[in-house]
């Protein structure tokens, strides 16, 4: 990995060489125009139909490229970074396997809106369609979840592609582009003339909000006595934080926040409810269904927030949807006050006319809720319960970490126990629930923010997916702390067959897996194990005196369950409580 920690040239001198119109191959003008684009990092591994493009690689010092261990592991790294940093992930694989490799990455980014641009290989101009050796449809086998994909047949658009390709990803609802480039188009020369400007016909995503509907929001809320916004991810991805906390403390109205907008609010602030859904807090999932209006800003009311929708919010008087996407707003409950655009435009405007709700006495009737029904989890001297790790890491980095997660049991301890303090701190598989995102996630999240302390907590199941990226960690001291929640079975679907299939365990003992300890060291990386509090608290704060990367195996009990849950098919009032009830 070519890490330039001191630059060999000011950014303008560096911009002045790449825009030369020099005759370069189109290996090279990809290299160049990813660098114009402000590209920092590139997650990748090579193969036969992109050797001319790491061939062009090859002693160019300002391009920075992580060689991963599997291209799943490159596309989630790419996937964090871009989820953490607002920038755009870019990754690369070659033709075939390396490209079909990157299906679960791309359909995670496009589940949840995550602006990524895809470069893969692919054969000859002349042998597409011939079944020639590595040949795969990538552009097809993708189509329906990319947000739009290009085959490169003449290296003269290269620029114009590229670019079009970043102002795709990054604009409106975000999203991945692919861009597949033939090895014969990767090899052409020509004349390299850079792109600036982008005019897509067809494409123009709505940004500023139709004021008029944005007024009748106002007054609504004016009017309203139980009000209830629900924050999504799309507050994160807008950088609308800022603009959502002055609209709460202008209109007074209470904040549930999705899986994905966990980090869009703070969690301390006094009007936060939790997390609503299937494993939503008491208070949140209450307040819903005793809402008057309902607000939706940046979520797209998930079936796992929602759960029945004939039994959702049953006495709200009005829903409104702000929202940048208009394909969303309707699609899952009736929207009386539907506002497309980008959600930072519409909540500055509205914060220039925003009043309060007369919510006086039902914000004092959600905190005694918050204080009779809070998270909490039995506590025992004898075994180390998971929460307990959480909560330990969410009170000795005080919320300021990076956390990113696999998918399971552990993520939504995660989303209940770890209190977030800033947006774009957390880093997640939300829409398609990817096993395997956690880890590699981290990765990108620590290269596009090597200054912050970033946290990966994942399940003994999901962590064996990708667990051969720490060989990158080793090598290039990415200090990433690898958290694994170890309770030796596949715990979600434990927690269904026990709750929802009266017991019957079926392909869920995770026996056999590594001794996590030893894998660790046996990829160079310092690994730890807990089975107690007090070596928990030991081997946590150990991991955070270490400067590289560390695995910290913390081994729960197996029968643990996540609490409240509402079960599929019953409504959000219909909550099982575990111990609190």
């Amino acid at each position: 990995m070519n890490v330039q920690t001191e630059p060999k040239k000011s950014k303008e001198e560096l911009i002045e060489k790449l825009m030369k119109p020099d005759l370069i191959t189109g290996s090279e003008i990809l290299l160049r125009s990813l660098l114009l684009e402000g590209v920092d990092c590139v997650f990748g591994y090579p193969g036969g139909a992109v050797l001319y493009i790491y061939d062009a690689m090859h002693g160019f010092d300002d391009f920075n490229h992580l060689l991963t261990r599997h291209e799943q592991g490159a596309i989630h790294a790419a996937d964090g970074y871009a989820r953490s940093t607002g920038k755009v992930g870019v990754c690369i694989a070659t033709s075939g396997p390396g490209a079909t490799n990157l299906v679960t990455g791309i359909a995670t980014a496009y589940m949840d809106s995550v602006p990524l641009v895809v470069i893969t290989g692919n054969v000859a101009t002349n042998f597409i369609g011939t079944d020639a050796f590595q040949e795969a449809d990538i552009t097809g086998i993708t189509m329906p979840i990319t947000k739009h994909s290009y085959l490169v047949r003449d290296v003269n658009d290269l620029p114009r592609i590229i670019h079009e390709a970043f102002h795709i990803a990054n604009s409106g609802r975000k999203g991945p582009v692919l861009i597949d480039i033939p090895k014969d188009v990767s090899a052409h020369k020509t004349i390299f003339k850079p792109v600036t400007d982008v005019s897509i016909r067809g494409y123009n995503p709505t940004v500023q909000p139709n004021k008029l509907q944005v007024d009748k929001l106002i007054k609504a809320i004016e009017e309203a006595e139980r009000p209830v916004i629900i924050a999504g991810g799309g507050v994160v991805y807008a950088d609308a934080s800022k603009e959502l906390i002055e609209f709460v403390n202008k209109t007074q109205i209470p904040v549930a926040t999705t899986l994905l907008g966990l980090s869009g609010f703070p969690s301390a602030h006094e009007l936060w409810l939790g997390m609503p859904g299937m494993h939503g807090t008491f208070t949140a999932n209450t307040a819903i269904q005793n809402a008057d209006l309902l607000i939706s800003i940046g979520s797209r009311f998930d079936d796992r927030v929602t759960m029945n929708l004939n039994g959702f919010a049953p006495k709200v008087k009005k829903i409104a949807h702000i929202d940048v996407d208009p394909a969303e707003i309707g699609k899952n409950v009736k929207t009386d006050i539907p506002c497309v655009g980008d959600v930072k435009a519409v909540l500055e405007y509205a914060n220039t006319k925003a009043k309060p709700a007369k919510s006086g006495a039902w914000i004092a009737e959600l905190q005694e809720s918050k204080e009779k029904f809070p998270l909490k989890y039995g506590q025992t001297e004898t075994e180390l319960k998971p929460q307990f790790v959480i909560e330990m890491i969410s009170e000795t980095t005080k919320g300021e970490a990076i956390v990113t997660t696999d998918v399971g049991q552990h993520q939504m301890w995660a989303a209940q126990f770890y209190k977030f303090k800033n947006p774009r701190s957390l880093v997640t598989s939300g829409g398609l629930g990817t096993m395997g995102f956690g880890f590699p996630s981290a990765i990108g999240a620590q290269m596009g923010n090597p200054d912050k302390l970033v946290v990966s907590i994942n399940g003994d199941g999901g962590v064996q997916m990708c667990a051969q990226e720490l060989a990158i960690c080793a090598i290039n001291n990415i200090p990433v702390k690898v958290v694994i929640i170890n309770n030796q079975v596949l715990g979600m679907v434990r927690q269904w067959q026990e709750i929802i299939y009266d017991n019957r365990y079926s392909h869920i003992d995770l026996a056999g897996s590594p001794d996590f300890v030893k894998l660790a060291e046996a990829y160079g990386v310092k690994g730890l194990r807990a089975t107690t509090k007090e070596e928990a608290r030991r081997a946590w704060q150990e991991a955070l005196d270490t400067p590289g990367p560390v695995v910290i195996d913390f081994v729960v009990p197996k029968g643990e369950n996540v609490f409240p849950m509402v079960k599929a098919g019953d409504t959000i009032s219909d909550m099982l409580m575990g111990d609190s009830e």
